[in-house]
């Protein structure tokens, strides 16, 4: 791949940032500060795998989760693919949440 393939080539950072406006229903905190997002590669070509997890493994709304993700990293300039892949080992917990997203659950009320 020539450099400036590589260079069009979406960065990491700018997906996680595409990706903080998917957000649970019910915790109203985007996945990245959640501490949802449990891996994310860039691939060749533009194609972007996500491994992601929930906050409970019976979530209701998986599905709309995983369209939200796919549909925010899409728009990400160089994105051409999208895989979101849902991992449960190891089970999420507060403790992966970033110091934002705690931040904002003590807003709401959350002892975190």
């Amino acid at each position: 791949m020539s450099e400036l393939e590589m260079s069009e080539l979406p960065s990491k950072e700018a997906i996680l940032e595409a990706l903080k406006v998917v957000r649970d229903p019910e915790i109203p905190i985007n996945v990245v500060d959640l501490g949802l997002i449990y891996g994310l590669e860039v691939k060749e070509g533009g194609e972007v795998e996500i491994e992601m997890t929930l906050t409970s493994m019976g979530c209701p709304v998986q599905d709309m989760i995983q369209a939200d993700a796919e549909l925010a990293a899409m728009k990400v300039p160089g994105v051409t693919k999208v895989t979101v892949d849902f991992i449960w080992s190891p089970p999420w917990s507060p403790a992966k949440m970033s110091e934002d997203g705690k931040k904002q659950m003590r807003m709401f009320g959350f002892n975190i």
